[in-house]
């Protein structure tokens, strides 16, 4: 997955293909520093209940707009060059995706994107994600038909969602035993799941099922809800649930969870894992990332820190190099986004 070279400089770098997070929440990028919740969580439902279900309600298109650019340019200058973005805006569902996928775009960042549908808000909730989900990708956009987890969608629902990505030719993309309140999805999606889908989290899944899981590290235990063990399963990818793209960091993150687990792990196995996000969007493999650093293999890299791209190419294009990125100006990004975390952040007051 490397190789080795130098710069016009002299000083040697290592090229890689480019890094795929494979499950994250680019809304979340604007709810740093937000208000705290009125009741301290104290378990999942409680995070989900009083955090992340809340800010999904406040967001509007502005809002996701700048959301989407800011995690889209710390990607890029992460060397993440494609993003499976896993959507939920209740009170701005239509064009949703649009809005997402223009913005990964502006930036020079691969997208997947979909809804995530769900019965928490609703019959008409449920249908209006679903439609978002057929509306994006009938127009032609890159995506996957989104769900958020079996413990919030009824049969109906959850079979909606499988026909309707049965209709179109894709894959589901939905968070699959995150936390023991979700226990039974591997029971529910067993007969349901084929080998396009994504598979978020898994921790407490009980048993193999077609399609990648997706483990994301920092975000389980920012949430207490346990070790998976992603080892057991055939496919693995990693991502990270929301908290930025810097999918180096992510790895190291695994190297170090499963090594508490089991000192015998190998880095190799998680460099795998980095490596097989290339599966759900392939044309990573032709981007280029340039890195401050050599070698960019598992046993190095584990334990080496503050290595960060100098140049990435995606689609032949330089969209990164040494004064940052091409397309965008970083710090206007910033502070459009600062703007859109304020006007966030004071809904979340009221």
């Amino acid at each position: 997955m490397a190789l080795d070279a130098a710069d016009a400089s002299g000083t040697v770098t290592s090229t890689t293909p480019g890094l795929v997070c494979g499950h994250t929440h680019l809304y979340s990028a604007l709810a740093r520093g937000m208000p705290a919740p009125r009741h301290t969580p104290r378990n999942f439902t409680e995070i989900l209940e009083g955090v992340w279900w809340r800010v999904d309600r406040a967001l509007d298109h502005e809002m996701l707009r700048w959301s989407a650019m800011l995690g889209a340019l710390e990607a890029l200058e992460s060397g993440t060059t494609a993003i499976v973005d896993h959507h939920s805006s209740p009170n701005a569902i239509e064009g949703s995706l649009d809005v997402i996928a223009q913005a990964c775009a502006d930036v020079g960042v691969r997208v997947v994107c979909c809804y995530e549908v769900t019965d928490r808000n609703g019959t008409d909730g449920a249908k209006a994600g679903l439609a978002e989900n057929e509306r994006f990708l009938r127009a032609g956009g890159r995506g996957i038909v989104g769900a958020h987890a079996a413990f919030t969608l009824s049969d109906e629902t959850l079979d909606a969602v499988c026909g309707l990505a049965a209709d179109l030719g894709v894959g589901v993309h939905v968070h699959v035993a995150e936390d023991p309140v979700d226990a039974g999805a591997g029971e529910r999606l067993a007969p349901r799941a084929d080998d396009r889908w994504i598979l978020a989290h898994a921790v407490h899944l009980e048993r193999p099922l077609p399609g990648v899981v997706v483990h994301n590290p920092r975000s389980n235990l920012n949430n207490g809800v346990g070790y998976s063990r992603p080892g057991r399963f055939p496919r693995v990818a990693l991502g990270t649930d929301g908290i930025g793209a810097d999918m180096l960091e992510e790895f190291r993150l695994a190297v170090a969870l499963a090594r508490a687990d089991d000192v015998t792990f190998s880095p190799a196995t998680a460099w795998a894992w980095l490596a097989a996000g290339t599966s759900l969007v392939p044309e990573a493999r032709d981007d280029e990332v340039t890195w401050s650093y050599e070698p960019a293999d598992a046993w190095h890299l584990a334990y080496t820190t503050d290595i960060h791209p100098v140049r990435v190419e995606v689609a032949g294009e330089t969209v990164f190099d040494e004064d940052g990125p091409t397309r965008v100006d970083a710090a206007e990004v910033r502070a459009r986004a600062a703007e859109q975390a304020a006007r966030l952040h004071a809904r979340l007051e009221e």
